[in-house]
């Protein structure tokens, strides 16, 4: 195609659409390919010119065109081999983004003009389609990011024994709060507003973990029954933002946002999406790497390429395996914390990260050890969500010494001790002082294990005491969807009730599920609304529920969630004010003891049977602290061991102790400061 441009072969690095002050180098990888075209259009997306890159090095196709400028809009289109049997999807009809794009003009949204087969054809997707996807694909945005006034503000120097993580969805946080303006809800603006910071700031949580925010993808299956792809699991372009979260097309808003928090003395930590991306299993759409180069981007069956070889359940899995591939995940991430300033990430479905050619996970991957060497992803804060759905795939306590994980063992056991289950209090113990038969090993500390009782997924901490089984009929998957495994208790009524009985009784196991959570040896992670008691009204999936089920109701809280953000700032102040609850360590016999309601060290045979009530002394080396958790439905009476106790902390506010005895309610979570005679 003709046009006026100058071309010159420009650089093969760094890889992406760089400009320099005079023009824009363009570079883009695939080991497989035989021509890419940049393809440039006007302000509107329309108007395609097309100019080949000129040279290949390194298997980077590269061109420098001067005159260009950012706000330019751009796209690829790659020319190859379309031989789905041998691994090879390359179709010039679809126009691809470039996986080092820095912003997009808009969503992605599935269309079957980005199919790379026709989906009419009895050949599937070995059929092969001419119609041109660029209608519907968003356009790639030339950045020039770098100028921003950080205003001297560095990032908070929060040591890992002392912090508290707040999971958070950036819309469901702002969506009805009237903290926000109306404007700017569902944005980075509106996840800094500065009520929003003061009110986090309120209850002294150190971070706040974000739900991805980058490019991702809703498809068809999806669309055709009225949702949309809400979490953000189907990641397509790792560094852009998802484009519904600017407020204005500036990405100096999320610098903002991260330097208000930053202020706040809050870090900023994401939750990534490595392990696939939305393109999806081979009937999927073609818009970034399986156009590119698919037989690299992906991990292929090795007995039938045409196939993947799916560890996620989401169709496809990235080949970290690869050195190009593993290139671009280390240069998103220390995109994200050297350029937006982000203090950590959350990694989902780890284990597909940590997987070898033979697709085993080992603790020597590539991936790990190309982290733990990197000088500036090994100062940040690490987070493995420890499974995946493959062979092999649970590896809770197998990560290398310096990450945290997700420890659903904790969330397990509390769940079912405050459900009034047999068996479990042994097992509650250890949960509550760092999961040491799970961490206690060469290198690793308590604080590797990130405690949560709730999180985005699954059920939310009022649904838990509110529900026996998952609601999810709105989900349009006749409620097959989401896990039925919730160690969940309704109370004596499913759902919605006005029973005063059944309300009060909800609100004391709930108040016992948060007290365990922010009184645990570890790193807790509350979700947010869990403090204010929100409801998502049994379902355990929200995925695709852009709406009330997943946004946080700040207009209609409850007495009972009002009392519960209370709970959250005391139980947050017990947490700032006694050094032993930041200990960095694991506990030896002597700093944690174990005691029965007659006063007495626990024994090996009393953790037997149906014991549903355990209490703890905590030694530290100025404060003593003294925890009491009854989760049986009846009042015990209580003895302290020997020594001067005062009372900090009733969950129920109902208990009465003197020197010589006291009752323990129901239902409750006691805790005394003091010391010993």
């Amino acid at each position: 195609m003709k046009h006026d441009f100058e071309v010159l072969p420009g650089l093969p690095y760094p890889l992406g659409a760089n400009f320099d002050g005079n023009g824009v180098n363009f570079a883009l990888f695939s080991a497989h390919a035989e021509r890419v075209q940049v393809c440039l259009f006007n302000k509107n997306g329309n108007g395609e010119i097309r100019i080949d890159l000129p040279k290949y090095t390194d298997e980077v196709f590269h061109g420098y065109i001067k005159g260009l400028k950012p706000g330019q809009l751009y796209g690829y289109r790659v020319f190859g081999a379309y031989d789905p049997s041998k691994g090879h999807r390359f179709n010039p009809h679809k126009l691809l983004t470039d996986p080092y794009a820095k912003m997009l003009t808009a969503p992605f949204i599935g269309h079957n003009a980005m199919l790379g087969y026709r989906p009419e054809s009895a050949q599937g997707d070995l059929s092969f389609s001419r119609v041109n996807s660029a209608p519907y694909v968003p356009k790639c945005i030339v950045t020039d990011d770098h100028d921003y006034d950080w205003r001297r503000v560095d990032k908070p120097k929060r040591t890992w024994d002392s912090e508290v993580i707040y999971e958070a969805h950036l819309k469901g946080f702002t969506a009805r709060n009237p903290d926000v303006d109306a404007a700017l809800r569902g944005t980075f603006a509106g996840m800094s507003a500065s009520k929003v910071v003061a009110y986090l700031k309120s209850l002294e949580i150190s971070a706040i973990e974000l739900l991805p925010i980058a490019a991702f993808m809703t498809n068809g299956f999806l669309l055709d029954k009225g949702l949309t792809n809400y979490w953000g699991y189907d990641p397509i372009s790792f560094m852009s933002p998802h484009a519904l979260y600017l407020s204005q097309r500036r990405l100096s808003e999320i610098k903002e946002m991260v330097r208000i928090f930053h202020e706040a003395n809050i870090e900023v930590i994401l939750d990534v999406v490595y392990n696939h991306t939305g393109e999806g299993n081979q009937m999927g759409q073609t818009l970034c790497y399986r156009g590119i180069d698919n037989a690299v981007y992906y991990r292929l069956n090795k007995d039938n390429p045409r196939y993947y070889d799916d560890t996620t359940g989401c169709g496809n899995s990235f080949n970290l395996d690869h050195p190009r591939v593993l290139q671009l995940v280390m240069d998103s991430l220390r995109y994200w914390a050297d350029v937006m300033q982000i203090d950590g990430f959350r990694f989902d479905l780890a284990t597909t990260l940590a997987r070898d050619d033979n697709n085993q996970y080992t603790i020597n991957s590539d991936f790990l050890a190309t982290v733990q060497q990197d000088p500036t992803l090994q100062r940040l804060k690490l987070i493995a969500e420890p499974w995946d759905l493959g062979w092999g795939g649970y590896q809770v306590g197998a990560f290398r010494p310096g990450w945290a994980e997700w420890n659903d063992k904790f969330r397990d056991t509390v769940r079912r001790f405050w459900k009034g289950d047999e068996g479990v209090a042994a097992d509650f113990a250890s949960r509550m002082t760092g999961s040491s038969d799970v961490y206690d090993k060469k290198g690793r500390k308590p604080w590797e294990s990130v405690n949560f009782i709730t999180a985005h997924d699954g059920f939310t901490l009022w649904d838990l005491v509110s529900y026996n089984w998952k609601h999810n009929q709105g989900n349009g998957e006749e409620n097959r969807d989401g896990t039925d495994n919730n160690n969940s208790w309704n109370s004596g009524v499913e759902g919605e009730t006005k029973d005063k009985s059944i309300l009060s009784l909800r609100e004391k196991r709930a108040r016992g599920l948060m007290a365990s959570l922010l009184l645990s040896f570890g790193t807790p992670m509350i979700q947010a609304g869990d403090e204010i008691l929100r409801t998502a009204f049994g379902n355990n999936n929200t995925y695709a529920q852009d709406n009330i089920y997943s946004w946080i109701d700040w207009i209609s809280i409850t007495p009972a969630g009002h009392r519960m953000q209370d709970l959250v700032r005391d139980l947050m102040r017990i947490r700032r004010t006694y050094p032993v609850m930041e200990k960095d360590d694991f506990f030896d016999r002597e700093g944690f003891i174990w005691y029965r309601p007659d006063g007495r060290a626990m024994r090996q045979d009393d953790w037997v049977g149906y014991v549903r009530a355990v209490s703890c002394w905590i030694q530290g080396e100025k404060d003593n602290l003294f925890f009491i958790f009854n989760a049986y439905d009846q009042p015990l009476a209580w003895q302290l061991p020997a020594g001067r106790w005062k009372m900090i902390l009733d969950t129920s506010d109902e208990a009465v102790f003197t020197p010589e005895k006291g009752t323990v309610p129901a239902w409750s979570v006691l805790v005394f400061k003091g010391s010993a005679s």
